[in-house]
């Protein structure tokens, strides 16, 4: 909305939900997935993970739909399998939290992408995508223009920090 507001040049002020004292869910509680857990913490988000085991302290995928409806964020940072392939479908899409926040930086076929531009166009959920499915996301596809979410064409990891940290965890490897 504000990104919207500033192409419009026009100054709307309103309050929005804050990151800080949030519940958050990560699934995929890998070394990524543990990491985004550890930088939220820093800003006092309640931070749930989800594996398939329930290891290191994380809840087992089998606890998913009962604390869905309770997490204010949803980051989905696992690989594509036959198991995780719309595993946001459209049941976990409606049975979230009005308002919440669906975060995909796995794969765009972890989430259902229909069932997901429908809670966009109806503005129970927003949502950041740096994966989409179909990727590379069509011109003209309506999950450009649907409201409340952000796009980034998969380049989550593809920063300055890539190649030196690629580096090191190669050279820490041999």
């Amino acid at each position: 909305t504000f990104m919207a507001n500033q192409h419009k040049g026009v100054w709307e002020h309103a309050r929005r939900n804050a990151l800080a004292d949030a519940r958050g869910g990560i699934v995929g509680m890998g070394s990524i997935g543990s990491l985004i857990a550890r930088q939220l913490e820093a800003f006092n988000v309640e931070v749930i993970g989800f594996t398939r085991s329930g290891r290191n302290s994380s809840k087992s995928m089998a606890d998913f739909d009962e604390l869905l409806p309770t997490l204010d964020v949803v980051i989905l940072i696992l690989p594509l399998t036959q198991e995780s392939h719309h595993l946001m479908n459209r049941t976990r899409i409606e049975s979230m939290k009005f308002g919440a926040t669906l975060v995909n930086v796995a794969r765009g076929a972890v989430g259902d992408t229909d069932a997901l531009i429908d809670a966009l166009n109806e503005g129970r959920i927003t949502a950041g995508l740096d994966v989409t499915d179909p990727e590379p996301l069509p011109q003209g596809h309506p999950l450009w223009s649907a409201p409340n979410v952000i796009i980034t064409p998969h380049v989550g990891g593809d920063s300055s920090a890539f190649n030196p940290r690629v580096r090191t965890l190669i050279e820490t490897q041999l």
